[in-house]
């Protein structure tokens, strides 16, 4: 069985390949992911619908790699913090600083809360960058208000 460190670095290399399918393997199927700038109530739950919900931003990206960083851990809690280059066709680019609290049981990823800067992102991007999130797939949204 991987140790939580396994997990979670296993998680980020897939997310950082865009490589979906392996991602998944990662998650557990109960898994809530909650990007905490937006908050718990647009979380997604499940590997399916966390897919869906990072394919949202991630998928759109002429190219995407995370920068592996430091890695601290307290039983089955992962702290990692890392960063994120986004680059879009039109040529805008984000270096993002994020840091990610994860939760694993058994060799998976049980809860994935991801904190960042969303303006920062926001007054990076192109301009049609919000407009575009907003007729995105909605169909991953869980509610996890009270549950992380």
């Amino acid at each position: 069985m991987p140790s939580e460190h396994d997990a979670v670095t296993g998680l980020w290399a897939a997310l950082s390949d865009r490589d979906w399918d392996r991602l998944a393997t990662h998650l557990a199927d109960d898994c809530i992911y909650v990007d905490m700038p937006v908050g718990p109530a647009l979380a997604a739950r499940g590997p399916v619908d966390i897919v869906k919900r990072l394919k949202v931003g991630i998928a759109p990206l002429a190219a995407y790699r995370n920068h592996p960083g430091t890695l601290v851990s307290d039983g089955e809690v992962v702290m990692y913090e890392h960063s994120e280059s986004w680059e879009w066709a039109t040529g805008e680019t984000a270096e993002l600083p994020f840091v990610s609290v994860h939760r694993v049981r058994d060799g998976k990823v049980t809860l994935w809360k991801d904190y960042w800067d969303f303006g920062g992102l926001a007054n990076t991007a192109p301009p049609t960058w919000l407009e575009e999130l907003g007729t995105a797939d909605t169909s991953w949204i869980f509610d996890a208000t009270g549950l992380v």
